[in-house]
């Protein structure tokens, strides 16, 4: 049986080790927190969006980031102090501009296989996870949004995802307690939300139930490989402890790019920060007065998920500062005043706030796939579609390493060269 060390706990760590459980591998899993899920996949905006699949890699993204620079509370935020990372980053952003339809099109393709996985796992391994399959409906205040809705819904559809444009009579039918004026709308009825936290969990369970061996809370001081075997050192105060597997998966978020250095692969991913508030809701009237419907804002870059009957969850913008994982309050701000502005039945005095670091690539896609070492594999850079994305790549770089180190394969939606 050939040994696989996953780095990476989160929810496409968890996803990759069950994915190579599967197929028979023994796998162990490294994560430096106590318990799966503790970083970016622990409060996201919970949308499993097909809808959401459009690539930033736009010039309106440009002219808004420059518009947005000077606003602390800006949906796109970015820290003008230099660093020859951020400026890399941002060339390669720039220089992938004319891939957006095709990239757009191939993640929409990519989220849509992604679904089918999750809920196949889901159901057989029992998890709970406040899954509500009632569509995402894109809302838009003015013309020029709702027309570029329009051009996104053609590459969307490309993809095989369907959605229709709605008015705003429409809107209030599929979500009555949605306050404001609006031009209009889009509503993708196949698209669906639940808690990322609580299924990272439930398959970390399922995980342990197969084998795979979990290591929470341990270090990963170095990685290395020799072409023909990979090793991962740990640190302790007992002193390092190297551990060598027959393969390694790289899963770990916006750690990937350092281990990718060691390993000799170059993976530019930078950590865009994203902000979320979880509103408790503690009376009768805020429940009533929550959506159920899950809601995409595309002036302010916000989302939204009904985890439960008691929780309202609201995530959203982009910033680049680093590795920078503060909570702002003037960040947080905008979120709750959405909150009030659009639902103000609610109550927002017990709001949990929450921030989280996105590891995106420039190009707006996931690395999957093999590194220069014949043993060396990478599932990473997901961005803010890892929750959406993060079962059907688990099961693509399944099979590649199935291919490269034998185990059983299993035909998957595509492993095309545009997320290699």
């Amino acid at each position: 049986m050939k040994t696989i060390a996953v780095i990476g706990g989160g929810i496409t760590g968890v996803t990759t080790a069950y994915a190579l459980a599967k197929r028979g591998f023994a796998v162990t899993l490294f994560e430096k927190h106590r318990y799966a899920a503790m970083e970016t996949s622990f409060a996201n905006g919970g949308q499993l969006s097909a809808s959401n699949a459009e690539v930033w890699n736009h010039r309106s993204t440009i002219v808004k980031g420059l518009k947005w620079m000077l606003k602390n509370d800006a949906p796109l935020l970015v820290n003008p102090k230099p660093s020859w990372h951020k400026l890399s980053w941002f060339a390669e952003f720039i220089g992938s501009i004319p891939n957006y339809d095709k990239n757009t099109v191939e993640t929409a393709r990519l989220a849509i296989a992604a679904r089918e996985h999750l809920f196949a796992w889901a159901d057989e391994e029992g998890i709970d996870f406040d899954l509500k399959k009632k569509g995402i409906l894109h809302i838009y205040r003015d013309k020029a949004g709702f027309e570029h809705a329009g051009k996104v819904s053609r590459l969307l559809a490309e993809g095989g995802l369907p959605r229709r444009s709605v008015t705003p009579e429409e809107m209030r039918d599929i979500e009555p307690t949605l306050a404001g004026k609006y031009y209009g709308g889009y509503f993708t009825e196949c698209d669906s939300t639940g808690d990322i936290h609580k299924f990272t969990n439930g398959l970390a369970a399922a995980i342990d139930r197969l084998g795979v061996r979990c290591l929470y809370g341990e270090d990963v001081k170095a990685v290395a490989s020799d072409g023909k075997r990979a090793s991962v050192t740990l640190g302790s105060s007992a002193g390092d402890e190297v551990l060598q597997f027959d393969g390694l998966v790289v899963c770990a978020g916006t750690a990937s790019r350092d281990l990718a250095a060691q390993l000799g692969d170059r993976v530019n991913i930078y950590p865009v920060k994203g902000y979320s508030i979880t509103v408790n809701l503690n009376d009768e009237l805020s429940r009533v007065s929550a959506p159920t419907v899950s809601l995409l804002d595309d002036e302010t870059k916000l989302v939204t998920s009904r985890l439960g009957d008691d929780r309202f969850r609201v995530a959203g913008t982009a910033e680049f500062n680093g590795y920078n994982r503060d909570i702002r309050a003037d960040r947080i701000r905008p979120l709750v005043e959405w909150v009030n502005q659009c639902f103000p039945g609610v109550n927002t005095r017990s709001v949990v706030p929450w921030a989280g670091l996105r590891p995106m690539l420039p190009n707006m896609m996931p690395k999957v796939g093999r590194g220069k070492s014949p043993c060396v594999f990478y599932n990473t850079g997901h961005g803010h579609l890892g929750w959406t994305l993060s079962s059907v790549t688990a099961d693509m770089i399944g099979d590649v390493v199935g291919q490269a180190l034998g185990g059983t394969t299993a035909p998957v939606a595509s492993a095309q060269a545009v997320c290699a």
